[in-house]
């Protein structure tokens, strides 16, 4: 009964000969148990990839909506969606690695394949050192396989897939620690480990910047012979990095609303115009996403009403008193008299932050 749901699960979540093929490989070689601990690991770094993704872009016009961080079904290739599919596959292998180190995963555990090795001068690898390539191979191996296409779109989804596996190994930090007489460091062990999460959010965000747009051969596209397709694509490929971004479609216009696209528009947006610990740029968001976009700021103030100043009572009462406090919000709003974002300042591509 057990192995007949799995199966049942396995069919409905992946669909597609190849992705089914190599699920039940992966059956044949770990097991079901196995299986379902990876699958369970995959839903929540993906989970964690959109959520530090909403994290980055909280402040930007396109602000990680819901309707389009899902990978299936998504078909353009944009700036953004380039950074949907990395983070998504970064936290994929983010959280097999982690959860593998925490030893939540039967049949892995710390990479210790360097160990007793010079790793540099005056240390030697030891200790335990975080299961990247564990992380990276399974990643793959449950990401990759949702892209079952041999178009040029394909190719820039599994490269920017790529893109954010190689951001967790470029975020990594090595720990030493001295051994000795009176901690004398004679000896000093180092070992790799995973970076908070949001170091690696803040690199891609980075690459998400200065991503780069692919240009194709399109008469060589247009060609019905599959040679000269994969050539073309091969072509554009072969000077771009694997650790950079790329994309293939210009950015819609962010400001406006596009039920077509599901763009929401900037109208009715939060910005941040005072307050302690605000980076520079936070303070700018009411002018990228009002200003910009031809929308004036407004000042919204909400009074909330809540408990305060309890006291035990004995026995056994709490009194408290009602306090109210002025919560100031500024929003996007229409400017009077004009049209709904029928004037504005010429959208630009993103710039790095400050």
């Amino acid at each position: 009964m057990v192995y007949s749901l799995l199966w049942l699960l396995v069919i409905i979540h992946f669909k597609g000969f190849a992705a089914n093929a190599w699920v039940a490989n992966s059956l044949l070689m770990t097991g079901p148990k196995a299986f379902l601990n990876y699958a369970t690991s995959v839903q929540m770094g993906t989970r964690n990839g959109i959520e530090e993704c909403k994290h980055q872009f909280a402040w930007e016009r396109w602000n990680c909506p819901d309707s389009a961080v899902q990978l299936r079904g998504m078909r353009s290739a944009t700036r953004e969606t380039s950074f949907v599919h990395a983070i998504s596959a970064a936290g994929v292998m983010y959280t097999l690695t982690r959860n593998c180190s925490l030893g939540d995963l039967g049949n892995c555990g710390c990479d210790v394949s360097k160990n007793g090795k010079m790793g540099g001068r005056g240390w030697l690898w030891g200790g335990c050192s975080d299961n990247v390539d564990f992380g990276e191979r399974i990643s793959k191996q449950y990401v990759d396989t949702q892209e079952t296409g041999q178009d040029s779109r394909a190719a820039v989804n599994l490269h920017n897939n790529e893109a954010g596996r190689k951001a967790v190994k470029a975020t990594m930090k090595r720990i030493c620690r001295c051994h000795g007489m009176s901690e004398s460091c004679s000896v000093k062990t180092c070992w790799t480990q995973l970076s908070d999460f949001r170091d690696v959010g803040l690199y891609l965000k980075e690459k998400h910047d200065r991503a780069q747009k692919l240009e194709m051969d399109k008469r060589r596209m247009r060609a019905t012979n599959n040679a000269d397709n994969r050539g073309a694509i091969a072509d554009a490929f072969k000077d771009i990095a694997q650790t950079e971004l790329i994309y293939l479609e210009d950015s819609p216009d962010y400001c406006m609303k596009n039920v077509t696209l599901g763009l929401h528009g900037t109208e009715g947006r939060e910005c941040l115009q005072h307050g302690k610990g605000l980076t520079q740029w936070e303070r700018r968001s009411c002018r990228r996403l009002c200003h910009d976009c031809g929308l004036r700021v407004e000042e919204r103030r909400t009074e909330v009403a809540s408990s305060c100043n309890c006291k035990f009572q004995w026995c056994c009462k709490v009194n408290c008193e009602d306090c109210s406090q002025v919560i100031v919000k500024h929003v996007c709003a229409k400017r009077e008299g004009a049209p709904a974002q029928g004037f504005r300042k010429r959208h630009r591509a993103p710039k790095e932050r400050p």
